[in-house]
């Protein structure tokens, strides 16, 4: 999970280096002007009914300072709607609960010590037989999109289902949503009683859009669209509360670095592909397929591979 703390710092570093240039006013009007924007963020969110947020932004975040004000800010704006932050810190800090889910680099890393095919296929099940006994039967909620959700429920064995529920990361939140549902009736289970999580790319918008499409019915051709703010929830004409799953928020944009500063460009080529040091000092590459092509990850020959044993149904923007 190194991402997560690499990424905090280069944020903190970068976010220093572009503050040095401002003078005191300007710096008043930067964090003035973040805080207005933050507000009428929060605004839109405070009173819409049923809502869940966690917050997701620690690696994305602007600095340590802000992010801390972000999630203060939160809390104290739209109170039990928020559930919590993936920041440990914080969370002891200001009496949250710690929340969040496990990262793609386990399930990358159990298939890339796989000895076959066979073994590469069924290891993102096997991380979850480990999860599980780990955490004794507690923080179960599911990732399924490292090398393909459709491929991952389809195979998937039927204990996986009576898992807490499921992240989105890299598919669209509503097929995906869906996706999950039918695929929980499939397996007779009632969704109303799992979690739903999306947290890729979200903003109000996206919050505002996902929750009225998944918490309850929207009525008189409305759309996911047409939710801008709490007062859209509180139209029985549009919308009424009739939860299809328990629907979260992961909102990694609330505390975004927004200072701009010239950093030198990192080309693809330039990057190694990951690996793993193992017992017998050789490097087995590991590979992220995710649900959108433009995200996979990995040595070229490593992911044509992958896309053998694991397929590509349901990826989107898949080379021809």
């Amino acid at each position: 999970m190194w991402e997560i703390y690499a990424l905090a710092q280069i944020g903190e570093l970068k976010t220093r280096a572009a503050l040095k240039q401002l003078s005191e006013l300007e710096l008043d009007i930067l964090y003035a002007r973040a805080k207005t924007r933050l507000w009428e963020k929060l605004e839109r969110l405070r009173g819409v009914p049923d809502l869940s947020i966690s917050d997701f932004g620690t690696r994305r975040r602007h600095s340590f300072l802000w992010h801390e004000y972000v999630v203060n800010a939160i809390s104290d704006t739209i109170g039990a709607s928020f559930s919590g932050t993936s920041n440990a810190f914080l969370a002891y800090k200001h009496d949250l609960e710690a929340i969040g889910t496990n990262g793609h680099e386990l399930p990358m890393a159990m298939a890339a010590m796989a000895r076959n095919d066979e073994e590469l296929r069924s290891a993102q099940y096997r991380l979850l037989e480990l999860w599980q006994q780990s955490y004794q039967g507690e923080l179960l909620i599911l990732l399924p999109d490292t090398f393909g959700t459709t491929q991952f429920l389809r195979h998937a064995p039927d204990w996986v289902a009576n898992w807490t529920g499921q992240r989105i990361d890299s598919k669209d939140a509503y097929m995906a949503g869906d996706e999950y549902i039918a695929w929980l009736e499939r397996r007779g289970r009632d969704p109303r009683q799992k979690r739903l999580i999306s947290s890729d790319a979200l903003d109000v918008e996206q919050i505002l859009g996902q929750h009225a499409y998944f918490a309850g019915s929207l009525r008189n051709g409305a759309t996911p669209d047409d939710f801008r703010s709490a007062s859209d929830f509180h139209d029985a004409n549009r919308w009424v509360p009739d939860r299809r799953i328990r629907f979260s928020a992961g909102w990694a944009r609330c505390s975004p670095t927004t200072s701009a500063i010239a950093i030198p460009k990192v080309t693809a080529a330039s990057i190694p592909s990951p690996g793993l040091q193992t017992h017998s000092n050789r490097r087995p590459p590991a590979v992220k397929l995710s649900d959108n092509e433009s995200k996979a990850m990995g040595d070229a020959r490593e992911v044509e591979r992958y896309r053998r044993v694991f397929g590509v149904a349901g990826l989107a923007d898949v080379p021809c």
